[in-house]
């Protein structure tokens, strides 16, 4: 398996902390409103990586992160906490509104069939493991208390300004979350809040917890050091995130936590390009915010939507259209209309020449190849459908098929066998006699009344088939 690490910028060989077994902690959501079309891509891919090494034989721990106590984020100098607004706009605390954004996420998460963390981290469950790592940073020297808040102090920290390859400290722009809210007492402009204090306009700040520096409530990059390290120690594997996080997020993860033990933190850092919808960002005044359960409710199935997902590498951008989704949709159908079809007519293998058993094996390798390359999918559906118009027998396609779908996870396996009720097949025997005696238009009205009984008769090269209409 070959990733693209972004502290190093170049591809790489991944090879484990531990033998065996992976870590990964994925950028989980922010609960202070629904997930969006774009935040199902991110996590889509943290899912395809999870299976692909679950696939080779690995133990994964897959920690994500929910960040459901309120920070500021990028409004100006006054900057914004949408917690604490979206309390005061659903007339509920914000601990109601964490809880509920929290169910909706892991919801529209199920629906694209991605599976549910290890450990799924609440950052207001681990406020102990937070409070300890701030003061492990004080007591080292790399944060200092103030009177509205605990910063660390980034020039103490030498690799700072070149993580991730940026520029000088001086050109770093701090115009982001928490990072808006200077401070009087700030050392420099780039130092960032471990722990701020209810004081000043955060004296009403709902979420608050006492700690040895005074009333207040975590910084936004602290729980996620915190809680990685705890579920996975203060080393581990993979860390993903969008490329959002990557200029100040998770360098502000990386200094403080080497700060704090003096440990290399992820080995390898993995982020994703955005989604655009019709060519622009998402934005709810441009009427383009789109959740997985709008798409359901357009008749799309989200397991459509995973597959257009991954017709995009991960590092590039996708432009979401409803055109794109439709045709997403008639590739999934297609999926699924195969495996109906070769379930239901319980083929069993036969004997294979040396010729197609070696390109079945050529198959395999190749679409294992493609993701073994930094995640490749759209390569690998490629491989996918070469292989589904190949002349290797339909019985190994759909083993193939299904045992790909393990790592693609468009849910192929569940797919149930049509079960035809007897009054409708023998109708369809009847049809196929009359048509044999050439009388066609007694044979078509016969196929009228089957549609009308809500199946529809198909006549392909292996036989009558017979499919439910929806709606019938």
């Amino acid at each position: 398996m070959k990733l693209y690490n972004s502290a190093s910028r170049q591809v790489e060989e991944f090879v484990p902390v531990k033998k065996g077994k992976v870590g990964m902690y994925t950028c989980g959501p922010t609960v202070y409103d629904y997930d969006h079309i774009g935040h199902g891509r991110k996590y889509t891919y943290d899912d395809l990586l999870r299976r692909i090494f679950l696939y080779q034989g690995y133990e994964v721990n897959h920690v994500q992160n929910i960040t459901d106590v309120g920070h500021l984020v990028s409004d100006g100098d006054e900057g914004e906490d949408k917690l604490e607004k979206g309390s005061r706009k659903a007339g509920k605390t914000a601990f109601e509104v964490a809880d509920f954004f929290t169910e909706a996420h892991f919801v529209s998460m199920d629906k694209l069939n991605i599976l549910r963390p290890t450990t799924s981290s609440r950052a207001t469950q681990h406020i102990t493991e937070q409070i300890e790592l701030v003061s492990k940073l004080v007591e080292k020297g790399f944060g200092y208390d103030t009177p509205e808040a605990v910063y660390f102090d980034v020039t103490r920290f030498s690799r700072y300004a070149s993580l991730f390859g940026r520029q000088a400290l001086e050109d770093k722009q701090t115009a982001v979350r928490e990072e808006v809210h200077t401070g009087e007492h700030k050392r420099n402009p780039a130092d960032f809040a471990l722990w701020f204090k209810r004081v000043g306009r955060f004296s009403d700040h709902q979420m608050h917890w006492d700690s040895p520096f005074g009333d207040g409530f975590p910084g936004w990059h602290i729980e996620c050091s915190a809680m990685a390290m705890r579920y996975l120690g203060e080393s581990f594997d993979i860390h993903t995130g969008g490329e959002d996080n990557l200029p100040v997020h998770h360098v502000n993860e990386i200094a403080q936590s080497e700060a704090a033990t003096g440990k290399p933190f992820a080995k390898y850092w993995l982020h994703y390009a955005f989604l655009t919808v019709d060519g622009a960002k998402m934005s709810k005044s441009l009427d383009n915010f789109y959740r997985v359960e709008d798409v359901e409710e357009k008749g799309y199935n989200p397991l459509a939507l995973r597959y257009l997902y991954l017709t995009a590498h991960y590092r590039s951008p996708l432009n979401f259209t409803w055109s794109s989704l439709s045709s997403a949709q008639t590739a999934y159908d297609k999926l699924v209309e195969f495996v109906k079809i070769h379930k239901n007519k319980g083929e069993e293998r036969t004997g294979l020449s040396k010729e197609k058993l070696k390109k079945i094996d050529q198959y395999r390798d190749r679409f294992l190849a493609a993701l073994g390359d930094d995640l490749a999918a759209p390569a690998a559906l490629a491989v996918m459908w070469e292989m589904l118009k190949s002349n290797i027998p339909d019985f190994d396609k759909l083993e193939l098929l299904l045992e790909w779908d393990q790592i693609l996870g468009l849910d192929l396996a569940n797919i149930g066998v049509e079960v035809v009720p007897e009054e409708i097949h023998k109708m369809g025997v009847d049809r196929e006699v009359l048509r044999r005696d050439g009388k066609f238009v007694e044979a078509d009205n016969l196929r009228m009344e089957l549609e009308k009984l809500g199946w529809a008769v198909l006549d392909t090269s292996t036989g009558t088939r017979y499919k439910k209409l929806k709606g019938i």
